[in-house]
């Protein structure tokens, strides 16, 4: 099939990244809020800025999805 496709001016900026974040890896201040929780979810931009943690995968990916944002997975 050979049909454009109008993506917009730049479609990378509603792009979102979810991966998997060691919670021994987060500033002690936020590590002293989560005891017994060894790893979280965290969302991230395009150019890698971190805009949110939230308990499990699922979560992360709906956050995104209910600010417009389109989320993919990172390993």
């Amino acid at each position: 099939m050979d049909s454009k496709f109008d993506f917009g001016d730049n479609p990378a900026e509603n792009i979102v990244y979810i991966r998997q974040v060691a919670t021994s890896s987060l500033p002690q201040e936020v590590q002293d809020q989560l005891p017994d929780i060894d790893s979280l979810y965290a969302v991230h931009d395009a150019e890698g800025e971190r805009l949110a943690l939230v308990r499990d995968r699922r979560m992360a990916f709906t956050l995104a999805r209910q600010n417009e944002l389109t989320p993919v997975s990172v390993h």
